[in-house]
């Protein structure tokens, strides 16, 4: 009702989008969720399409699209196609790559984004450890200077993009004493001494995204490979988050406003008692409550989307819209799974793996309880 907050560009990059996820992605569903992982060639047809880089400037391979409108529209359109896909990719070209575009030093940048951007380089962010989540001042794991490296002990754990990343973006205590004000990032590249991944870890949902626990043992990393300055790296992540939060949001929505459109569909087609399921009141009146919350949230979301695009979107504000839209969300597809009756439960039905997908968005990125807290406290409270 507010109108779109859409350009007709964005609108012809979100039929590129839609193009890519029926060529790429539809088609190799199941094996994905097989091997718990999206294939490097998937990654590799994203970069070609210019779908990863469009954060990364030109003149390191990137889009520049310098509008995060079209961040919106690459997460929600993956998001539409698979939580897990809009999770994975999500990572790497809306999470990581501010960091490495904001806070990487020129020899970093040529060294890391051109490859970022063609896929060949796959990223993950190690934040959350194995004895805490949310709390990312009380990090255990520690880098300690030795010379011109650092030594770098501890891991981290529901890594998404864990197995297979390349490149990950690792906070790490560089001055216990300092606590939040001393942490520092580094850029983790695969095959440094030390640097090993566990199992895949086997989730409940969103198979297809390869989440794995990492674990460093003295592992050698040169300072050319810090990330910003350091003991700054607790403000790198706060200052960030916000955008984090936002693409999950879009993510969330999206995710349910596809799942809803199919079961709106569903309770046309599917018959009992000599009529349509949609046409019993019980019914026909949970589908008006899902409908009309899943376009007040979508609002909610564009005005986050368009604030932030235009770099005004506050932390609190993230917080607001991020605990929403993965409440909506799930509860959204918990009344869908219950309008598919038994075929709801059942793996084969995309609604009963959207809604185990789902689960997940009201802890990641800050769990729903950690953005009340954050709500309440700017309440004064």
């Amino acid at each position: 009702m507010l109108g779109s907050i859409y350009t007709d560009d964005h609108e012809m990059f979100r039929e590129s989008v839609r193009e890519f996820v029926r060529r790429q992605i539809e088609p190799h569903e199941e094996k994905f969720r097989e091997n718990r992982l999206i294939d490097r060639d998937v990654w590799l047809a994203a970069g070609r399409q210019g779908l990863l880089g469009l954060g990364v400037p030109e003149s390191y391979g990137g889009a520049d699209a310098g509008d995060y409108r079209f961040n919106a529209v690459l997460g929600a359109e993956l998001a539409a196609a698979g939580m897990a896909v809009a999770s994975s990719f999500g990572i790497h070209f809306d999470v990581v790559a501010p960091y490495l575009v904001e806070l990487g030093t020129e020899e970093q940048r040529e060294r890391w984004l051109p490859k970022f951007a063609t896929g060949e380089f796959i990223t993950a962010i190690g934040m959350t450890e194995p004895g805490g989540g949310s709390d990312l001042a009380a990090l255990k794991t520690g880098a300690v200077r030795d010379g011109d490296d650092w030594i770098v002990n501890g891991s981290k754990t529901f890594i998404t993009n864990g197995i297979q990343a390349d490149l990950v973006v690792v906070a790490a205590q560089t001055d216990p004493a300092k606590k939040a004000r001393g942490i520092t990032l580094f850029v983790l590249e695969e095959g440094m001494p030390g640097f090993t991944r566990g199992r895949k870890l086997d989730k409940v949902g969103q198979p297809e995204a390869d989440t794995a626990e990492l674990f460093f043992d003295d592992v050698r990393v040169p300072d050319a490979n810090r990330l910003g300055e350091v003991g700054h790296g607790f403000v790198a992540m706060m200052e960030r988050l916000p955008q984090e939060r936002i693409g999950s949001a879009v993510s969330n929505i999206a995710h349910a406003a596809a799942v809803l459109a199919e079961t709106v569909q569903y309770a046309k087609d599917r018959k009992a008692f000599g009529q349509q399921i949609g046409a019993f009141q019980s019914n026909k009146f949970v589908l008006a409550e899902l409908t009309t919350k899943v376009e007040l949230t979508q609002c909610y979301v564009d005005q986050g989307v368009l604030a932030h695009s235009k770099g005004e979107l506050t932390a609190v504000d993230a917080a607001k819209i991020k605990w929403w839209s993965a409440q909506v969300q799930n509860e959204v597809l918990d009344a869908c799974v219950q309008l598919h009756g038994g075929y709801g439960y059942m793996r084969e039905y995309r609604v009963a793996r959207a809604w185990m997908d789902a689960r997940v968005t009201k802890i990641w990125a800050g769990s729903n309880e950690i953005m009340k807290e954050i709500i309440g406290r700017d309440l004064g409270l």
